[in-house]
């Protein structure tokens, strides 16, 4: 992929470094958050035509994929997997801080008890395994068939790259982290097809819903930096 004709001045390589930064710690949150929160499930009733039955955890997480697909778009494959590569270690960091916190006893008069804290987190080492076999599978996925896309259509139709790589990958996303969770027996085999499409629904519209806000930032970065249409940042780290 080419890069800019027009070399970064000291203050653009700055910003640059900065707005990474800033999605890339967005990215993190969401991450972190989805594994946290994954245990409470709710429905949605989609204007009567389909109710969703879906974990919590899922709210946050096309976050990352929009992200990704920004820092692909603007910055190249390399720096989106960097920030995929970053995201595994917080999610195992905190897993460890989730385990520290478990082990230490609670005081008589804690608001939260271990029973409680057991029963909200206990399952957390069971989903963030489970959520980052999908997770490399799915975000790696997305970013190869993001550019894939990318190149065959010399940049243009970037919702075209944005929908089929998120489709794709979200796919396999749902389907492994089910599979993962109904095997170590944290959800019913019963409710194994019914999450799988609820989930992978959700995740298409909100796919589609996102694609206005990546046209947006992508154009707001291109024309930050004075980048065409194929073209990438090419920044040192």
């Amino acid at each position: 992929m080419s890069i800019p004709n027009t070399p970064l001045t000291s203050r653009d390589l700055k910003t640059a470094y900065l707005i990474y930064f800033i999605l890339g710690a967005l990215f993190i949150c969401a991450l972190v958050v989805s594994n946290l929160i994954f245990q409470k499930f709710f429905y949605w009733d989609f204007f009567g035509i389909y109710t969703f039955e879906i974990s919590v955890g899922i709210l946050p997480y096309p976050i990352t994929f929009l992200i990704t697909d920004l820092v692909s778009e603007i910055y190249g494959k390399k720096k989106a997997n960097q920030m995929v590569t970053a995201g595994i270690f917080a999610s195992f960091f905190s897993l460890l801080i989730v385990y520290v916190a478990q082990a230490v006893p609670a005081t008589r008069w804690s608001p939260v008890n271990d029973t409680i804290f057991t029963n909200v987190f206990g399952a957390t080492a069971v989903a963030v395994f489970a959520s980052m076999i999908a997770y490399l599978l799915a975000q790696y996925i997305d970013i190869q068939v993001f550019h894939f896309w990318k190149r065959l259509t010399k940049g243009k139709h970037l919702w075209l790259r944005n929908n089929f790589s998120t489709f794709f990958s979200q796919f396999i996303d749902t389907l492994a982290v089910l599979l993962l969770l109904c095997s170590f027996g944290k959800i019913e085999w019963g409710r194994f097809t019914a999450l799988l499409v609820s989930g992978f629904l959700f995740k298409i519209l909100i796919a589609a819903f996102d694609t206005p806000f990546l046209y947006i930032g992508v154009s707001l970065l291109k024309r930050r930096f004075k980048i065409g249409q194929a073209e990438e940042l090419d920044i040192p780290f």
